[in-house]
């Protein structure tokens, strides 16, 4: 038996076809996305396989998680893998320190190395890194 897409509300199916349309969406979830409107037109897997290039075996596991969860199924889920040693605020901190001009903040240079970046950080942020 062929695996089809379930009914849809329209809600759903409005959000479907604007995701699959997005071009500021993740391309991922784009490309799944894209997946399900095909076949929820009427075209068979390997069609949509051609037409996107990709493994007929993907797009119905796709397809299976879409059914079972709705959009939410095309999200990646958690991956393993070490946790991100500093967190999102204290990143966003240090790469808008990086990019701007020591001389801006009233420093005696014209550019940031590693250890001035730390140094600074450390005193002034409060923000403890470490080189690497």
């Amino acid at each position: 038996m062929a695996l089809r897409v379930r009914s849809l509300t329209t809600e759903e199916r409005s959000q479907l076809e604007r995701l699959a349309r997005s071009r500021t969406a993740p391309a991922r979830l784009v490309e799944r996305a894209q997946m399900i409107w095909h076949l929820l037109q009427g075209e068979r897997v390997p069609a949509v396989a051609r037409r996107l290039s990709i493994d007929e075996r993907t797009i119905r596991s796709w397809l299976k998680r879409f059914n079972d969860q709705g959009l939410a199924g095309l999200e990646d889920r958690p991956r393993s893998g070490r946790k991100p040693t500093y967190p999102p605020e204290v990143v966003g901190e240090v790469l808008a320190t990086a990019l701007t001009d020591p001389r801006a903040l009233g420093l005696p240079f014209a550019c940031w190395t590693i250890r001035r970046l730390e140094a600074y950080l450390n005193e002034v942020k409060g923000i403890s890194i470490k080189r690497s």
